[in-house]
């Protein structure tokens, strides 16, 4: 009986140990349809997933408007020196 105390202890300490947080991504695809509130679905990586997604349910697949419409800062580059 101790053995199995121990084992599910075990256990219950392994599932419990820290692991690193999801990383948060912005997908560039939102699915808008009747059934989406806000700006939609924002989480497909491709056209194409999201087409294939929003098939049959009377929407579309639009650019996330987080991403499309963010500045853009210009990268400054150091000037080659010429010797």
């Amino acid at each position: 009986m101790r053995i199995i105390l121990l084992a599910l202890a075990a256990a219950g300490a392994a599932f419990t140990l820290p692991s690193s947080p999801a990383q948060a991504r912005e997908y560039p695809f939102c699915i808008q349809s009747r059934d989406t509130a806000g700006h939609g679905d924002c989480s497909y990586a491709t056209y194409n997933d999201c087409q294939m997604a929003v098939s049959g349910r009377r929407g579309g697949c639009y650019v996330n408007p987080f991403i499309a419409y963010q500045e853009v800062v210009p990268v400054r580059r150091p000037r080659r020196a010429y010797y």
